[in-house]
C-alpha cells in the first residue's frame, strides 16, 4: 500500500506551479517553432518571434513566461489504495502548495486571485485558493495534473446547449472570431462535448492538459468521428486568418483537442476553452518514494529564433515629447519602440479615476499628453526594475476609454488584443491611437522597462498606477487616429489569401 507524505505532496504542487511559470511545454514551443517557420505575415511572425524569445529568456532566467500567472487548476486522480500520513486534508495541501509557489522569493509569482467575487473582490495575496478536480480511481499513486490559466483566456470560454442535429464546427467557426484575440492565440483550442453543461467544460479545459499531436494525427489519418472533427476545425479554424495575436496570418491554433462523454438524448452540450501563447501545465505521478522529480528541458530543443529590436524599419518615440500631431501621424501596423515615461493602469485603477473625476478630485497623475498601459507586473527580484510586465486584454477598459480620452488629456493607449467599436469610436473622435504590445511575451517587455515605480492608488497592489520609464519598448499601432484597426483588417486580408472561408463583407 502507497504512503503519501505530507510533506512530500506539498512540495511536489509548489515546485510544480513554479515550473510552469517559467517553462512551456516542449510540444508547445516545437509546435509553435513550425508555426513560426511557416508563417508569411509579417506581423504574426514577428509575434511569435516575440513569443519564442520570451520562452527562452524565461527557461534561461527562471522568471515567469507571462505577468498573469494564472489561477491555479489542479487535476488529481487518487489510487483506491494509497493512504495519507497527513495532518492536512488533500484540498489544504494543495493550498499550501499554491501559497508556497506563489510566495517563492527566489521567483515571486503575481498573485491575482480575489475574494468576494461579486463584492469586495480583495486579493487574497497568495492566489490561493486553487481550483481542484478530484477522481477516485483503481491504484496505488496519486497522478497529477497543474495548470495556470491566465484570465486573458479564460474569459473567452464558451458555452452552449446545440440541438442534436446543429453542427459543432459551425458553432465554433461562428463563434471564434466573436472572441477576438484576447486568448493571445497561436494557441490550443479545447472542446467539450456532451454530458451536462459543467461536465462539457470540464471536458474541455482537461483536453487542454493532453500532448499536441495534430501532425501526428494528419499523417496517419482520423480513426473515428472525434479525430475527423479535430481534423476539420483545425484546418477551418486556421483558415479564418486570425493568427497570431490577432493579426492576421496562417496559424491561429495548433491543435484542437476534444474529449466527448455520453450525453442525454434531448441535449448537445458544447465547451470551447482556449488556451493562450502561455501554455502552462505539468503532469507527475507520486508513488510514495518522495516528492516529484520534474524535468529539467534541454533548451537546445528550443527553435533557433531570437527576437530583435529592428530599429531601421521600426520608428522610434520619445514619450516625454509626445504631441497629439505626432500621435496623428502613426499609421495602422506601423512598428514603434517607445522611449521614456508612460504610466500604467488597469480594471481597478481606471474605476477609481472614474469615482474621481465623478467628484471633482485631482487624479494622481496628469495624463496630458501622455500613453497608459494596460498591466498589471510581477514584483520584482535582483536587479530588475519590475518583473515580467506584459499587456493586459485592452478591451475590459473599452468601457472607460471616453472618459480617459475626454478628461484627462490621455493620447495613448497600450494593451493586448483588438478594442470594441466603443473604443475605437473614442480614439477615432479624439485622435488618440492604440497600441498593441504582444501578449505572451512578457518578460521580453520587461527588459525595455528601465524604472518602474508606484506613483498612484498604492493599495491596488498590481493594479496601482505605475510610473514606468521605457527604452525601446516595442509596439504596433493597432488602432490609428482615424479608427482604422489592424485586428480587423488583418485577419480579413489573410482570410481572403487563405482562401478556404468566403470572406465576410464588413
Amino acid at each position: 500500500m502507497t504512503i503519501i507524505r505530507q510533506e512530500d505532496f506539498i512540495k511536489s504542487i509548489a515546485d510544480g506551479f513554479q515550473y510552469i511559470s517559467y517553462y512551456h511545454p516542449l510540444d508547445y514551443i516545437q509546435a509553435l517553432g513550425k508555426a513560426y517557420d511557416r508563417e508569411e505575415s509579417p506581423a504574426a511572425k514577428d509575434a511569435i518571434a516575440q513569443i519564442l524569445t520570451n520562452s527562452r529568456m524565461c527557461a534561461e532566467g527562471k522568471r515567469p513566461l507571462c505577468q498573469d500567472t494564472g489561477i491555479a487548476v489542479v487535476f488529481l486522480k487518487v489510487g483506491m489504495n494509497v493512504q495519507w500520513d497527513a495532518k492536512m486534508s488533500v484540498t489544504d495541501m494543495v493550498n499550501e502548495g499554491v501559497r508556497r509557489a506563489y510566495g517563492n522569493h527566489e521567483n515571486p509569482l503575481r498573485a491575482s486571485i480575489l475574494r468576494d467575487p461579486a463584492g469586495k473582490r480583495s486579493n487574497t495575496k497568495d492566489n490561493t485558493p486553487a481550483v481542484i478536480h478530484y477522481e477516485i480511481v483503481e491504484g496505488d499513486s496519486v497522478d497529477v495534473i497543474c495548470a495556470a490559466k491566465g484570465g486573458g483566456s479564460e474569459n473567452k470560454s464558451k458555452l452552449v446547449m446545440l440541438n442534436p442535429s446543429d453542427s459543432i464546427v459551425d458553432w465554433v467557426l461562428k463563434t471564434l472570431p466573436t472572441m477576438g484575440a484576447g486568448w493571445c492565440p497561436p494557441g490550443i483550442l479545447g472542446i467539450g462535448i456532451g454530458g451536462t453543461p459543467e461536465k462539457a467544460m470540464l471536458l474541455a479545459k482537461e483536453s487542454l492538459m493532453d500532448p499536441i499531436n495534430i501532425h501526428d494525427l494528419i499523417e496517419k489519418g482520423p480513426q473515428n468521428k472525434v479525430e475527423e472533427l479535430r481534423l476539420e476545425l483545425f484546418e477551418k479554424v486556421n483558415s479564418l486568418g486570425i493568427g497570431a495575436q490577432g493579426l492576421g496570418g496562417l496559424t491561429t491554433v495548433v491543435d484542437v483537442k476534444i474529449l466527448d462523454y455520453p450525453t442525454h438524448a434531448a441535449s448537445l452540450p458544447v465547451a470551447m476553452i482556449p488556451n493562450c501563447a502561455a501554455t502552462r501545465h505539468i503532469h507527475f505521478h507520486l508513488n510514495g518514494a518522495g516528492p516529484a522529480i520534474l524535468p529539467v528541458p534541454n533548451l537546445d530543443d528550443w527553435p533557433d529564433v531570437a527576437w530583435k529590436a529592428d530599429t531601421e524599419k521600426s520608428k522610434r518615440i520619445n514619450l516625454d515629447t509626445l504631441t497629439p500631431e505626432e500621435v496623428a501621424s502613426w499609421t495602422p501596423g506601423q512598428t514603434l519602440l517607445l522611449n521614456g515615461k508612460m504610466y500604467t493602469g488597469r480594471d481597478a485603477a481606471h474605476q477609481r479615476i472614474e469615482k474621481m473625476l465623478a467628484a471633482g478630485e485631482a487624479l494622481p497623475v496628469d495624463f496630458k499628453n501622455k500613453v497608459i498601459y494596460y498591466v498589471g507586473p510581477v514584483d520584482p527580484v535582483r536587479d530588475e526594475a519590475v518583473g515580467p510586465a506584459g499587456p493586459t486584454t485592452s478591451t475590459r477598459m473599452d468601457k472607460f476609454t471616453e472618459m480617459m480620452l475626454a478628461n484627462t488629456g490621455l493620447i495613448g493607449m497600450i494593451g493586448k488584443a483588438e478594442r470594441g467599436p466603443a473604443a475605437i469610436e473614442a480614439i477615432k473622435k479624439h485622435q488618440a491611437a492604440y497600441l498593441m504590445a504582444v501578449g505572451g511575451a512578457a518578460y521580453l517587455v520587461s527588459k525595455a522597462i528601465e524604472t518602474a515605480k508606484v506613483v498612484g492608488f498604492a493599495d491596488l497592489g498590481m493594479e496601482a498606477i505605475y510610473e514606468f520609464e521605457v527604452k525601446d519598448m516595442p509596439v504596433t499601432v493597432a488602432v490609428d487616429s482615424k479608427g482604422t484597426s489592424v485586428h480587423n483588417t488583418g485577419p480579413l486580408e489573410w482570410q481572403a489569401k487563405i482562401g478556404k472561408i468566403p470572406v465576410k463583407v464588413m
